[in-house]
C-alpha cells in the first residue's frame, strides 16, 4: 500500500491540492456499456475491509489525521462542475459507487453479484487506496471510471485484459475532453 500510494504523498508534499483519480472498471450497473464515463460519486473499500487499508500502522500527524473522514472522499464542488463540463460537452456521464478490489483476477460472477446487491456501480483494482491517502492529506478528489466491460453476472462470458483495452479506445477522448473541461475551469 506504501508503493501504490507513495505518488499521492509526492504530490502533497509538492503542494498539489487536487487529485483527479481515473481507472478503468467493469460496469456492474446494468445500463453502463463499455466506453461510457461514470462520475464517481461514492466508493466501497473493500481492500481496507480485509485489512489492507494505506493508512494502517503509526499515523505521522503532519501527514493528516489518525482518523480522517471518508463520508466525502469525492469533492461535491468538482462533480458538480464535471457534470457542468459534461453537459456542455454532450458526454454522457454516469454517476454512481466505485467498489475497490485488490485483483489482479477479474470478477467471479458471484462477486459481481454480490457488488451489485450492496449498491456498486463499477468495480476495478485501483483508486480506493489512493483517494484514502490524498483525503488524508486534505487533498481534494475527482473520481471517474471508465466503464471498460460489463459485469459477467451469470458466468456467460469471459471478461479478458484485451477486452478492457479495447474499450480503452473509447474511453480515452470522452475522458480527455471531459478533464481538459475541467482543468480549464479550474
Amino acid at each position: 500500500m506504501a508503493q501504490v500510494t507513495l505518488p499521492v504523498r509526492v504530490m502533497q508534499r509538492l503542494g498539489i491540492e487536487i487529485l483527479i483519480v481515473t481507472n478503468a472498471a467493469g460496469g456492474v450497473n446494468p445500463a453502463f456499456a463499455p466506453g461510457d464515463l461514470m462520475l464517481i460519486t461514492d466508493n466501497l473499500n473493500l481492500i481496507g475491509m480485509t485489512g489492507q487499508n494505506p493508512l494502517i500502522g503509526p499515523n505521522i500527524n503532519e501527514l493528516g489525521p489518525r482518523f480522517p473522514d471518508m463520508s466525502q472522499a469525492y469533492d461535491r464542488a468538482l462533480c458538480d462542475l464535471t457534470r457542468s463540463i459534461a453537459r456542455q460537452e454532450n458526454i454522457v456521464l454516469h454517476e454512481g459507487v466505485y467498489a475497490g478490489l485488490s485483483g489482479p483476477s477479474f470478477e467471479s460472477p458471484a462477486d459481481l453479484r454480490f457488488l451489485r446487491l450492496v449498491g456498486t456501480d463499477s468495480v476495478g483494482m485501483s483508486t480506493v487506496p489512493e483517494v484514502i491517502i490524498a483525503r488524508h492529506g486534505g487533498m481534494r478528489v475527482l473520481g471517474l471510471s471508465g466503464i471498460s466491460n460489463k459485469a459477467n453476472l451469470d458466468g456467460s462470458t469471459l471478461t479478458t485484459h484485451e477486452e478492457v483495452m479495447e474499450a480503452g479506445k473509447l474511453i480515452t477522448p470522452k475522458m480527455e475532453k471531459l478533464i481538459r473541461g475541467v482543468l480549464r475551469q479550474l
